[in-house]
């Protein structure tokens, strides 16, 4: 035997190997120690509720954020698939939702549309006596004169929302109303055609979206918030989201 034959270093692709299966090794047990995180409902939509509240209650304290629980689900759904599809552009809510089934984003709409949970104020600007006064009026009378419907002819004598599509707007926040309104007008928010919001919104001045805006966010809230039922109103403006019904005028 020779005593004097020397161990040769290994190869690059054995050093490589070896290096990989250490690698390997140091990710199994890592993965092995980290905590199991549960797959349910509540823990996939964490992106949702990190804006809209645990339960879709909204976050009254930020002024924006909306209140997704209890409106209808086949709304809370085509809000979803308007962001997926571009029809809505706001990019955090564009991310969140661009690889969601449409199984996926119905689940979610009838998990938000199932939660009953208390509302909350949300910040209101100073505005004047007059300015509400115009907002009440545009929100319980329309105005005639400028071919502005009542926003309770299509959402609720109680604006609680109606059955299967058509949301609240009690409890929501005055500036995510504003903001809504504005976005209809600079074409940042659509929806099918026709686009009936599109339309009113066009019709109010800027004065009218503040009046309204405030008028919305500081009513008092109904003894019931359910949203009434299917066929309870007839909408004064064709609504591609409604199948194209009403009047037309």
């Amino acid at each position: 035997m020779n005593t004097n034959t020397k161990l040769r270093p290994a190869t690059p692709i054995v050093a490589v190997a070896l290096l990989a299966a250490a690698m390997l090794i140091a990710a199994a047990a890592r993965a092995a120690d980290a905590p199991k995180i549960p797959d349910t409902l509540q823990q996939r939509i964490a992106a949702c509720t990190t804006c809209h509240g645990v339960h879709g209650e909204g976050t009254p304290g930020s002024g924006y954020f909306p209140r997704l629980a209890g409106k209808p689900a086949a709304y809370l759904a085509r809000q979803m698939q308007d962001f997926q599809n571009g029809l809505r552009k706001y990019a955090p809510m564009e991310y969140t939702v661009r690889q969601l089934s449409p199984a996926y984003m119905q689940e979610i709409a009838e998990y938000f549309a199932a939660q009953q949970v208390p509302y909350s104020r949300s910040p209101l600007p100073p505005v004047s006596a007059a300015t509400l006064q115009r907002g009440e009026q545009l929100v319980s009378k329309g105005d005639p004169a400028s071919r502005i419907p009542a926003c309770a002819s299509c959402h609720g004598n109680q604006l609680t929302g109606v059955q299967p599509s058509t949301p609240g707007l009690v409890g929501l926040p005055y500036d995510y109303l504003s903001a809504q309104l504005g976005s209809w007008r600079t074409h940042t928010r659509g929806t099918v055609a026709p686009d009936c919001m599109a339309v009113i919104a066009n019709r109010l001045s800027d004065s009218d979206i503040t009046a309204v805006a405030a008028a919305l966010a500081s009513r008092q809230l109904p003894a019931d918030t359910h949203a009434q039922a299917a066929g309870s109103v007839t909408p004064p403006l064709p609504c591609g989201v409604l199948g194209a019904t009403g009047d037309g005028t």
